[in-house]
């Protein structure tokens, strides 16, 4: 499984759910526009599932905090399931 993260700014006031409506639609559309094939092989043609995570970063957090931040997430939970798994066999 892949995950995909999405670093996105915007004002306030703007309703967080139709900032993702927006994100999903374009990114959907525009997959499907260039890879027809694709919206075949999926279940029920969706790209994207109903949910979503959003979290809030601090207005002293900087792109490259975040970046790295991401990319350092699950690294210890592979870490300690890792092991675990390998032993059973």
């Amino acid at each position: 499984m892949r995950i995909t993260f999405i670093f996105v700014q915007s004002v306030p006031s703007y309703p967080l759910t139709k900032l993702v409506t927006i994100i999903k639609s374009i990114t959907a559309r525009e997959i499907f526009r260039s890879c027809p094939h694709v919206k075949k092989q999926l279940w029920g043609g969706e790209f994207w599932t109903d949910g979503y995570f959003a979290s809030t970063v601090g207005k002293h957090g900087d792109e490259d905090m975040i970046k790295k931040y991401v990319q350092n997430q699950g690294k210890e939970y592979l870490k300690l399931h890792e092991d675990r798994q390998l032993s059973l066999f």
